[in-house]
């Protein structure tokens, strides 16, 4: 239950969502997927549960990621969406609302941030403030970005791929883009339907993409059994894959990726690309453990890239750390009802 002082801060990501309650750490982390029965419009199941059901539906009921590409797809499954995790977290009464602060990636428009808010609020905040994900994510990692040093942080997530330099507290130079886990996930589909005629679901895809996949040659190869239909005979099949066809198969994914972290190095001012430089660049978001991801940066970019620790939790973690300092969200972060009436 909430005590007064007990606030949210919500990573709402493309592939999942996680909660972090103040003073309790991260409470939930579940994948973003709601199944709905089409014709009651009744919430049958949220997160893992949904997920379980992705590509497995019959025809009345339809198992929805309301979010793509970092942005709310389907307004009202998502309010429902957060309404149920926010009740999950909290149990069911709600005697005092609680401040919630939501993570955004860094290119949204007004109008985006319009929607998020709103939902927010509908499903039971008292107040909504907005975060930026690469400032959460430079937060959780542990990085100190109230001083006048520069840190570049790329966070890749489902939807996007939001990279940024920060110092000061701010940010200096950015860019967001739409290629994250989903477009690798999409990648591998398309990649086992045009060289092996073989379609594949979406969970598998991201199996193969976790346990095969590489952005950069592995010193040693590895393969994975994957299952699918046939697209001549119709017929379910099993064949072998390896790392060497993953990598054919993200190369363009990844290779844009590197390209976006090259362009906003060539357009930071010369004093903090020789920090970065020094402290190497700080990768986040599960995306981002996507074997040799970091090497093919590296590469492209001469300056050292790592994976922070506990990635897919450092913009949760950096939200849930916000919160320590709603004094000064209210006044400069994208507000609640200050802003928004």
């Amino acid at each position: 239950m909430f005590g007064i002082g007990e606030d949210i801060g919500i990573d709402l990501g493309t592939a999942s969502v996680l909660v972090f309650v103040k003073g309790k750490g991260i409470v939930l982390q579940e994948p973003s997927v709601v199944a709905i029965d089409k014709n009651t419009n009744k919430i049958l199941a949220v997160g893992q549960e949904a997920r379980k059901m992705l590509g497995r539906t019959p025809g009345n009921i339809v198992a929805i990621r309301p979010l793509r590409d970092g942005v709310i797809s389907d307004y009202e499954v998502t309010e429902r969406m957060l309404k149920y995790f926010i009740q999950k977290t909290s149990g069911r009464r709600l005697f005092f609302k609680p401040k919630i602060i939501v993570c955004v990636p860094s290119g949204v428009t007004e109008v985006e941030k319009r929607a998020v808010i709103d939902a927010t609020n509908e499903a039971g905040a008292r107040n909504t403030y907005l975060i930026e994900e690469p400032i959460a994510a430079a937060i959780g990692a542990g990085l100190d970005i109230s001083k006048p040093n520069g840190h570049m942080v790329v966070d890749i997530g489902g939807g996007t791929c939001d990279i940024a330099v920060i110092s000061l507290g701010g940010i200096v130079v950015s860019t967001s883009i739409k290629v994250a886990g989903d477009k690798f996930d999409e990648a591998i589909i398309r990649y086992m339907r045009k060289k092996h005629n073989i379609m594949i679901g979406e969970r598998t895809a991201e199996d193969m993409k976790i346990n095969i996949g590489a952005a950069y040659p592995r010193s040693e190869e590895v393969y994975m059994d994957v299952k699918g239909r046939n697209l001549v005979s119709g017929l379910p099949v099993n064949i072998s894959v390896s790392s060497i066809e993953m990598l054919e198969a993200l190369e363009e994914a990844v290779t844009s990726i590197a390209d976006a972290v090259h362009s906003v190095l060539e357009r930071t001012p010369p004093e903090l690309a020789s920090d970065i430089a020094n402290q190497g660049i700080i990768m986040t978001g599960g995306g981002a453990m996507l074997w040799g991801l970091d090497k093919l940066i590296e590469k492209r970019t001469n300056i050292h890239a790592y994976v922070a620790e506990d990635a897919v939790s450092c913009v949760a973690k950096g939200t849930g750390k916000a919160l320590d300092s709603l004094h000064l969200l209210e006044q400069g972060l994208e507000g609640g009802n200050k802003r928004y009436r």
